[in-house]
Order: structure tokens, then C-alpha cells, then sequence
């Protein structure tokens, strides 16, 4: 592929005014190739460009990220719009999955514009929180427009309204039109995935109202009861913690059930489960299901929420272990795409890097090359987008020399660049 056609594919997915159009093109290809440093100054040295220009592109056009990353999600998922009924996802009863999870964008120091430290499971973490929704459709991952939290001071400097990290991801719920990325749908085909830090009834009656599914890992304190005490005990009386509640309940026996590694060149993996239909407190009648590692049988026990009552216990552990590509998406573009690597003090800037991360991310998983790119790893997409950036030269040396007095005309160019040094 040479590196003009290269260019006209990435712009056909993308809507960018003539004046932005180079700046933005150069910013992606450099977000997409493998380089030590994702700085303006290593983004200047990549395209010739004055470092300057990549600076006010995420200072002064941050909706413009905003909008292409909306417009790419919506294009990506359409895709599988006209063949959602068809989709044929295995096991499980389910073709649209939802996951939710947040990452840190780790920063040095407060000062930063909306930073804050945030206890991020292995002590404070001092940078901005975003709170990523993706679609995850047969085998496909499209990050959606991100949450950024926003701190109690930013909020009050720019006239915004505050909400906490739950408050914003049901805000997000309820407006979210699933329609416009898939297209006609059964609602009950939407599965949402999250882990213990959505253990919130609020998030899940929000979900409940989509008349989506769900499966989300509960906190050890959260309190449930047994179906057929629900009946005829109080509200106010009866509950228990979920953990309590499994031990409680010995009667229910353990079953072993095997389900796919996510290697697909290692064995299958063993998991003991116990499924009970219980009522969840402020939500409603769930299945919950504990689950823990065959092999290591009194390492940390999961305990799982699930509103489909129609589910396989089995169906609903493979569904959650699912929720893991979001911790890959967050891997993959922090140690590939530079995610973290912006060290703009304002946070728009961060704001458009962040998007324009995200949109490279669904371009090279996009692009069209022979031999099965989709299959490979993200390295080896951005070892093949370097090669099209480096034949770019090879290119027009060999086009250089086949004009009149090309020889003459390289070699004079070689003595020039030699006298710079």
C-alpha cells in the first residue's frame, strides 16, 4: 500500500475541515506507528510539521476529536447492524455486549488542570479518571466517546455540574440510543458487563429499564435474600450479605463447569460454581452465581448478578469472563497508542488526545491489508503502518530518479543534507 492511498483511507472515515485536515492526518499516522515517546516535539520530528501546530490542534479543536470518535463508533457498529440477527456468538444467548470500566491517565503532580488522586486499587494515583464504555460485537471492540471526571474545582471554574463517577455512568445509560450504532435491535440481545465498582442499584435498575441484561460482579456486603422469603418477610427485614448468604445455603452444591481460555492454543479452564435465584436488595429477583478457580479453590471467591433469568449459570461466567477486553483496551493503548503520554497542562488538550487515541485505535484495527490484519497483533499493525511510512521515501527517491537529470539531482540533494550535519 503506498503511503498516499494510505492517507485516502484514513480520510475517507473521518470528517475534518480542509485546515485541519494535514495536521490531523500527521497526528494519527503518528499515533498509529511504534515510537518511544508520544510528545509533540517526537510528533514534530515524525512529520516535519513545527510542534507548535500539534499544540493548538488539541487546544483549540478538541470537538473535533470528540465528533470523529463519535462518528467512527457509530460507522464501526453499523457494520454488524444489517447482520445482528445472524451474529452467531457461541454459548451464549446474547450478540451486543456493553462493558464498563474506568483507567487513570497518570499525571505528576495536582497542579495539572482537573487532576485529582483517585485510589485506583493499589494506592492513590494523582490524574484524570476516565470511565470507558465500549461495544463489544462478535469478536469486535468499539470504544465509544469516553467519561472524563471531572474534579469538584474544574466543575466550579467552568460552570459545570458535578457528578460522581456511578452518577455519570447512568447518566450515560439513560441517554445512550443504542440505535444509532446498531441499527433495529432486540433489547434483549444487549448484555452490559462490569465489575464490583458498578455495584450500584441505581446503575442496575437503570440498565433494567433498557430491558437490557446484565452481569456484574457483586461487592461481598451488598445484601440479598432468599426467593421464598421474600414473599411473605418485610422489606426492612431478611437481607443478608451475598457472601454470608452462599455460606448460608450449603445445600446448593458446587458444579464444575469448564469454559474457553481467552489463549486459544491453551486447555480449557475449570471453575466451580453455585447458582442460586435470589431477590437483590433495591433491584429485584437476579440470579447469583459464586464462582472460583478449580485450581485454586480458596483464592478470591466472585459473586454474580445476573437480571436474566433464562441464563445458564455456565453462560453467564463466560459472559462476564468477556468483561477482560476492556483491561486489554486499556493495555493496549496506554503501552502502544500513547494514551498517557500527553503532557498538556490544560485539559481540553488532554481531552482531544485522549479521543484522537481512540480513533486511531479503530483506524488501524480497520485498515484494509492482505494477509488477515485483522488477526494480528497491534504491534504488528503498527510495524506494518511504519512500513508505509518509510516507503514513502523509497517512493520518491525511485521517482526522483526516473525524471530528467534525477542522478544529478539526488546527488546534489545527498551534498546538501551532508553539509547540514
Amino acid at each position: 500500500m503506498s503511503f498516499s492511498y494510505f492517507k485516502k483511507c484514513l480520510l475517507k472515515h473521518l470528517e475534518i475541515g480542509t485546515r485541519q485536515k494535514t495536521i490531523c492526518i500527521w497526528y494519527l499516522i503518528f499515533l498509529m506507528v511504534s515510537t518511544r515517546k508520544h510528545t509533540f516535539q517526537e510528533a514534530a520530528r515524525f512529520s516535519g510539521l513545527h510542534k507548535s501546530q500539534f499544540s493548538r490542534l488539541l487546544k483549540n479543536h478538541s470537538g473535533l476529536a470528540v465528533y470523529n470518535l463519535t462518528q467512527l463508533s457509530k460507522t464501526q457498529a453499523k457494520q454488524f447492524g444489517g447482520c445482528i440477527q445472524a451474529l452467531n456468538v457461541g454459548a451464549l444467548p446474547w450478540k451486543i455486549m456493553i462493558l464498563i470500566d474506568s483507567t487513570i491517565h497518570s499525571r505528576s503532580t495536582l497542579h495539572t488542570d482537573n487532576a485529582k488522586r483517585f485510589n485506583h486499587g493499589k494506592g492513590f494515583v494523582i490524574g484524570h479518571q476516565w470511565t470507558n464504555i465500549v461495544l463489544f460485537i462478535y469478536d469486535t471492540l468499539i470504544p465509544l466517546p469516553p467519561i472524563p471526571f471531572h474534579s469538584k474545582r474544574y466543575c466550579k471554574k467552568n460552570g459545570l455540574v458535578y457528578r460522581t463517577e456511578n452518577a455519570s455512568v447512568i447518566n450515560y445509560i439513560q441517554q445512550l440510543d443504542l440505535e444509532q450504532y446498531v441499527g433495529p435491535h432486540n433489547p434483549h440481545h444487549v448484555l452490559v458487563l462490569a465489575d464490583s465498582g458498578y455495584d450500584d442499584k441505581k446503575i442496575q435498575n437503570a440498565i433494567a429499564l433498557k430491558k437490557w441484561a446484565y452481569v456484574i460482579a457483586l461487592k461481598k456486603t451488598r445484601g440479598v435474600r432468599p426467593e421464598k422469603a421474600h414473599a411473605t418477610t418485610p422489606l426492612s427485614r431478611g437481607w443478608s450479605q451475598v457472601e454470608s448468604f452462599f455460606k448460608n445455603h450449603r445445600s446448593v452444591k458446587w458444579v464444575t463447569v469448564r469454559v474457553p481460555s481467552s489463549d486459544p492454543n491453551k486447555r480449557r479452564m475449570e471453575f466451580r460454581i453455585r447458582q442460586i435465584i435470589a431477590y437483590l436488595r433495591y433491584v429485584g429477583k437476579v440470579q447469583l452465581v459464586c464462582s472460583e478457580f478449580k485450581k485454586r479453590p480458596k483464592g478470591r471467591r466472585k459473586y454474580l448478578a445476573c437480571n436474566d433469568l433464562k441464563a445458564q449459570p455456565r453462560q453467564i461466567l463466560i459472559a462476564y469472563r468477556l468483561r477482560w477486553k476492556i483491561e486489554i483496551f486499556h493495555k493496549e493503548v496506554k503501552m502502544f497508542m500513547g494514551f498517557q503520554e500527553v503532557a498538556a497542562k490544560n485539559f481540553e488538550s488532554v481531552l482531544a488526545h485522549v479521543h484522537w487515541v481512540y480513533c486511531a485505535y479503530m483506524l488501524i484495527n480497520a485498515l484494509p491489508r492482505p494477509g488477515h490484519i485483522h488477526k494480528n497483533s497491534l504491534a504488528e499493525k503498527q510495524q506494518y503502518v511504519r512500513a508505509i511510512v518509510d516507503g514513502k521515501e523509497k517512493a520518491r527517491i525511485i521517482q526522483l530518479l526516473t525524471q530528467f537529470k534525477g542522478i544529478d539531482r539526488y546527488k546534489s540533494e545527498l551534498r546538501t543534507a551532508l553539509n547540514t550535519l
